[in-house]
């Protein structure tokens, strides 16, 4: 019998970047991307990131890294710069701008030490970086500046710069003047790279890149490109390039633009060598592909470009093979299932016509392309290689993910007259694919063989084409859900119309109806283990029916919102549901209770998987945020198991030290158990003793200063009863004759402990004084009748 299961985020898939210049730290283990209000490094091996978080909760508009990457620097729109310890996420040092608009660009020369900010308000400014102060202001510019380099030769101190009139202007440092413009280009300069002291390449939105003389101040060369180009970067002159066209000496460099593909171009004869093979079958998508940026990572061999999805690859700089992809930024996410035979992957539809296939271990992101319209809905066949995709282009795909990974299209449906909003693949074999439509139709997909076979499936070239077996009008409105029984016999919809539907798989023929939610059902699913089919509804419930005489068995009530997912966990007892509210409730289905609300999510949460082992579940919303949650219930178990035998043995531990007179040790057990009563049961035993006020002052100085503090509180409980308040004012005694009065101020609790002890300590006093004075009292008179009884003696002697 499952326990009421406990979740905890394991993992959180977040968006990491969303648009902006991206930064790779030398040896290529740190990229650093910025998201709005925060700048995050990103370990590139692992996907995990942590965040610099800017204070004053402004968008970060310009950033960089030092050569040597010991000095990180942001600008913000609140016009402030901040440096950076990045290892510690420390801000060490702020100051002041001293632009009167956002800095829009930033750069180091080669030796870590002058910074220059390039401003919206067309000056650019040096900073000493070591020194702590504005060297220069270079005004001339027109327009933003957005585009800032030195030249790599220290002893030139020859800053660089282009803005608005697509000039480039070459400022002399020592006189803080311009020197020289290099005019040609006629839209925007994306990028500036020297050769070598006297050369320099220039990259436009013109559709050009130039190659200027910086001896002459003219320009050599142009290298038409044919798109929009935002970035050229030079090859090295060492390595062996010969995979990307570089036969010759000489010098090559490789350009990205909105074409959404790498080129490498030679410079002497302003010919393209190579060109990068288009990853994707549709043409027309390329818009959405387009670079916006190109590096080279010289450590690790990689060349590195970003895209306008946010998304951002790494090469190999020689053969340009893929080694990794990130996803920056996922939009609404609308579904996710868990992938891959061990559950190593997780798929995702994010509001795109693009699928995302993540490697969990890496945060490898294949994109899959082909649906063109937004994708809707996901499900996965058993094994984990084979799932399904239906989109809002009227289509379903069938993908399959070879035994390296990587993840094709094997098959393509189409039939339907509306999007695709649900799928569910056959559960007992890879056979069939049942999917609803906006169009209120159902149909029912028969898998080939072909796609199923490994040997056959080896050999498919391009996705085959399938064909509904039967198509069944379902219901007179939208059709949120399908599911398939575990059996494979019997399919269950759930539709707006407010009712769920229970047919047959054979020919789609029509069981019965289950009526009773007030609003439109969104999700359906059956047992794994009962006759039971759970659906759920927009309003707020979900429900259990009985399959064999379509009645209503239970009703769950708690969420506030609809509920859009159900799925059942912990072998069939528990259900997982999750709503609009952004909160995932777990039930126990023989109590009908909600045993654990999990919430983690801001938004709706239209994605709800578990993996095949039960013991994790993924979660995805229309917040962009991807969640694994792992079943920490056993775990859970264990340690409270432990913790209580834990107490067993240190009780057993107790007694036997009480019996042996080990006091100190007795003193420090009680204290660590938490257990106020034992402590002073521990306090009385040693008062007992032959010189007990003695032993209790010198156990109770060698506690520690926690230990103290502890019973500090303890006796505070003690003092308010007057059976125990003379165990109680022995220690206080102790405490205040062997602490200095300042170092008893440093007890936290102090203050509290003073206010309750004072009230009690002054009751006790006067009851004892009230004692005394009686005492006295028949002391007197005791005297007295004795004092009387003695002279009654005398006389009667004489």
């Amino acid at each position: 019998p499952a326990a009421p299961a406990s979740y905890v985020v394991s993992r959180k898939i977040e968006p990491f970047y969303k648009g902006g210049r991206v930064q790779i730290n030398r040896d290529g283990k740190f990229m650093f991307c910025p998201c709005g209000t925060k700048l995050n490094v990103i370990d590139v091996e692992t996907g995990a990131l942590h965040s610099l978080q800017q204070d004053d909760e402004e968008d970060i508009t310009s950033f960089v890294l030092s050569p040597d990457d010991e000095i990180l620097v942001t600008g913000s729109r609140a016009l402030l710069l901040k440096q950076w310890n990045w290892r510690e996420n420390k801000c060490v040092r702020t100051w002041k701008a001293v632009h009167i608009a956002p800095v829009a660009s930033m750069a180091f020369d080669s030796t870590s030490t002058l910074l220059a900010t390039g401003g919206c308000d067309s000056t650019i400014k040096i900073w000493d970086m070591i020194k702590q102060y504005c060297t220069h202001n270079l005004k001339g510019s027109s327009g933003v500046v957005h585009l800032v380099e030195f030249h790599p030769d220290v002893s030139r101190l020859q800053l660089f710069s282009s803005s608005v009139d697509y000039k480039i202007r070459i400022w002399d440092l020592n006189s803080s003047k311009c020197v020289a413009m290099l005019d040609g280009h006629f839209s925007a300069v994306t990028s500036l790279a020297f050769a070598d002291g006297n050369t320099l390449i220039s990259s436009g939105r013109d559709k050009i890149c130039m190659v200027w003389d910086l001896k002459t101040k003219e320009s050599k060369r142009t290298v038409p490109v044919y798109e929009s180009v935002e970035a050229a970067v030079l090859l090295p002159e060492k390595g062996d390039f010969s995979q990307l066209g570089v036969k010759k000496q000489g010098l090559h460099f490789v350009t990205a633009g909105s074409k959404g593909i790498l080129k490498v171009w030679e410079v002497a004869t302003a010919a393209c060598v190579y060109t990068q093979p288009m990853p994707f079958t549709l043409k027309e998508e390329a818009s959405e592909r387009s670079l916006t940026q190109c590096m080279l990572v010289p450590e690790r061999n990689e060349i590195v470009t970003v895209s306008v999805e946010h998304n951002i690859v790494l090469y190999d700089a020689q053969t340009l093979q893929l080694r990794k992809q990130l996803a920056g930024y996922n939009d609404e996410v609308l579904d996710v299932k868990f992938l891959g035979p061990g559950d190593s992957h997780i798929v995702v539809a994010t509001n795109s016509p693009q699928l995302k296939v993540f490697e969990l271990a890496t945060s490898h992101c294949q994109i899959l392309y082909g649906h063109t319209e937004t994708i809707l809905a996901l499900d996965v066949f058993r094994k984990g290689l084979m799932f399904v995709s239906c989109a809002k282009d009227k289509s379903l795909r069938v993908w399959r993910m070879n035994k390296d990974g990587r993840v094709l299209c094997v098959a393509q449906g189409l039939g339907h007259a509306h999007g695709v909003g649900a799928v569910s693949c056959s559960r007992l074999k890879e056979s069939f694919v049942v999917t609803s439509s906006q169009d209120c139709t159902i149909k029912i997909w028969n898998i080939p063989e072909s796609l199923t076979s490994k040997a056959k499936a080896a050999l498919i070239s391009s996705p085959e084409a399938l064909h509904a077996k039967v198509t069944e009008r379902g219901h007179d409105k939208d059709i949120n859900s399908v599911a398939v029984s575990p059996n494979d016999k019997l399919i269950a919809t759930g539709s707006q119309d407010r009712l769920a539907k229970l047919w047959a798989c054979s020919d789609c023929s029509l069981l019965g109806v289950f009526a009773g939610h007030k609003r439109g059902i969104w999700c359906v699913q059956f047992s794994p283990v009962d006759q039971v089919l759970a659906t759920s509804s927009a309003d707020g419930t979900l429900k259990l029916w009985g399959l064999r005489d379509f009645s209503c068995l239970k009703t769950f009530e708690g969420h506030d919102a609809s509920v859009l997912k159900i799925i059942f966990v912990s072998r069939g007892m528990q259900l997982l549901s999750s709503g609009s509210d952004g909160l995932v409730k777990l039930w126990t289905i023989k109590t009908n209770e909600c045993v654990k609300t999990l919430d983690g999510h801001e938004d709706k949460i239209w994605g709800l998987h578990s993996n095949k082992q039960d013991d994790m579940v993924v979660t995805a919303s229309s917040d962009s945020c991807i969640l694994l949650w792992k079943d920490v219930t056993e775990i859970e178990e264990e340690e409270a198991q432990a913790k209580q035998e834990e107490q067993i043995m240190k009780e057993q531990e107790l007694s036997n030290l009480l019996h042996e007179k080990r006091y100190l040790k007795a003193l420090g057990l009680a204290i660590s158990l938490d257990r106020p009563h034992t402590v002073l049961m521990v306090v009385k035993a040693i008062l007992k003793e032959t010189n007990g006020r003695k032993h209790l002052e010198e156990n109770i100085a060698r506690l520690r200063k926690d230990q103290k503090e502890a019973v500090l509180t303890f006796l505070v409980t003690w003092n308010t009863n007057t059976r125990n308040c003379h165990e109680a004012q022995a220690v206080i005694e102790t405490l205040l004759k062997h602490e200095a009065p300042d170092s008893l101020l440093q007890y936290s609790g102090i203050k509290s402990a003073v206010e309750s002890l004072l009230p009690y300590t002054e009751r006790h006093f006067q009851r004892l004084s009230r004692l005394l004075q009686a005492s006295m009292f028949i002391d007197f008179m005791w005297q007295n009748m004795r004092l009387a009884d003695a002279s009654q003696q005398e006389d009667l002697t004489l």
